[in-house]
């Protein structure tokens, strides 16, 4: 697969993840378990390659010049 990922799209990915399993630590109860979800935006980040991005057409990685 094509990486269709930017740099600032990685930046952003880790650090929603990170935010987001950082709630196995903060919240209480079963909720906490919703900061699982924090995995995807990490895998994406550190790959490159977002299949939601590939469906829809999208790339925020910069075009090559020829």
């Amino acid at each position: 697969m094509k990486q269709n990922v930017g740099s600032v799209d990685k930046v952003l990915r880790i650090i929603v993840g990170l935010a987001l399993l950082s709630m196995l630590v903060w919240v209480e109860g079963n909720a906490k378990y919703w900061g699982l979800i924090g995995i995807v935006p990490l895998l994406t980040a550190l790959t490159g390659i977002c299949p939601a991005y590939s469906l829809i057409g999208v790339s925020t990685c910069p075009s090559k010049k020829s």
